[in-house]
């Protein structure tokens, strides 16, 4: 858990003076924000890939296995965005993310339901206050193509339909071209729009879109300027993309809001998301999480796993640790076809 010297994420409001203060700049600039992100220490491309291959070989004990099985179902934001989605099946999602194994009551509950957000009406009416939280993806997702006036409108709602979570896209193009600038304020006025009257403002999840972004060193820029902009979580993909999720990159975010931490006392989230499917992949993402990141982010406030099928494959695992022997698939749910 965070200890008592972190700081909240900044919010829309201040995001540019901390961001001023912290590039030691009187006027943010795009030149000032391209010194700043160009002045990050290189990643190491071959080092990165090979502490992830490493990292992946860790074996644990079948007690490790047991936590590390009820933590990642806890960490998942179980999730459907397709096209066909419809109100029954929302209902039906929130409705297994209240209880994800009929057969065994003790199995923890996703922390979020993640969904369009025309359907957060329908996943509200079922999660009620249950403490399962609701994302919505917006700003004009998964391509960004959109004015700001819409993406905006997006959002607003999304938070005002009761979305507890806000997943937004980048524009990887400005970014691409090196207008940093745009970016940031875009990610700052989607945080601002974050904010509800009545009630704590939507957590905001800054989606990079990783397989675009190409290289390491671009990941690592999308991620400070996703920080320094006021995004509470820094998120690998749409699920729309690939590659999507992959552990090297995970691990250059993990180090990023490491560091960011250390530099600023805030503790950032991270979600990998999109092509996740089994537990001996969630269990290399934990022990990634805790050999780079540490501890604290062994928690669903700081990690979550943009995910579905994964929490049949969880859950199937979880049953062979309590039976010795594995259940029928017959038993398990299939929700999503997609990607996630």
């Amino acid at each position: 858990m965070s200890t008592d010297t972190d700081v909240p994420a900044a919010t829309a409001a201040d995001a540019p003076a901390r961001a001023r203060e912290i590039l030691g700049v009187s006027r943010l600039t795009n030149t000032a924000l391209t010194s700043w992100l160009h002045g990050l220490p290189g990643v190491d491309q071959v080092g990165a890939e090979a502490r992830a291959a490493s990292l992946g070989t860790r074996s644990i004990k079948t007690t490790s296995k047991a936590w590390a099985i009820d933590t990642a179902i806890s960490m998942i934001d179980l999730t459907t965005l397709e096209g066909a989605d419809t109100p029954g099946r929302v209902r039906g999602l929130a409705t297994r993310a209240l209880v994800p194994d009929p057969s065994d009551l003790s199995t923890p509950r996703p922390a979020a339901v993640c969904v369009y957000g025309d359907m957060v009406g329908h996943a509200r009416d079922v999660l009620g206050d249950s403490g399962v939280k609701i994302a919505a993806v917006a700003t004009a997702f998964p391509s960004g193509r959109a004015s700001m006036r819409v993406k905006l409108a997006d959002v607003a709602d999304a938070v005002n339909a009761g979305a507890d979570e806000i997943d937004m896209v980048i524009d990887r193009g400005a970014f691409l071209s090196g207008d940093y600038l745009t970016v940031f304020d875009q990610i700052v006025q989607v945080a601002e729009a974050c904010a509800r009257k009545d009630g704590p403002r939507a957590r905001l999840k800054v989606i990079l879109e990783t397989g675009e972004l190409v290289t390491y060193d671009n990941v690592r820029r999308a991620s400070y300027l996703s920080m320094l902009a006021g995004g509470d979580f820094i998120k690998t993909s749409t699920g729309k993309v690939a590659p999507a999720a992959t552990l090297p990159v995970t691990l250059v975010m993990l180090q990023a809001v490491r560091d960011w931490r250390e530099q600023t006392g805030q503790m950032v989230g991270v979600k990998p998301a999109g092509g996740i499917r089994t537990s001996k992949d969630a269990i290399k993402f934990l022990v990634t999480v805790h050999e780079v990141a540490g501890e604290d982010w062994l928690d669903n406030h700081w990690f979550r796993f943009g995910a579905s099928s994964l929490l049949n494959d969880l859950i199937l695992q979880r049953q062979k640790l309590a039976t010795g022997a594995y259940s029928g698939s017959d038993y398990i749910a299939d929700d999503s076809p997609s990607l996630y």
